[in-house]
């Protein structure tokens, strides 16, 4: 079993925190059919990365999901995270 020190649960949190944020960022997408493919999309992502445990993985992760919901959701303000 990996020892999960505490950048892991630090970097968990903000994995959490950005999912959190582009749920209510994608409420301005005028279309629910598109919203919600957004949402669906973002959670697969979510789910097919939780097994990751290497912490430059994860970091290198959020970084890239960060520029993809800025690309997605432009009027997104991802500057407090």
């Amino acid at each position: 079993m990996p020892d999960f020190g505490l950048k892991y649960f630090i970097l968990q949190q903000r994995v959490i925190h950005l999912y959190r944020h582009a749920i209510r960022a994608s409420k301005y997408i005028p279309d629910p059919r598109a919203r919600s493919e957004t949402i669906a999309w973002f959670r697969s992502e979510i789910e097919r990365n939780k097994w990751l445990t290497d912490v430059a993985v994860i970091e290198e992760n959020i970084t890239m999901a960060r520029r993809e919901i800025r690309q997605i959701l432009p009027t997104s303000q991802l500057q407090a995270l």
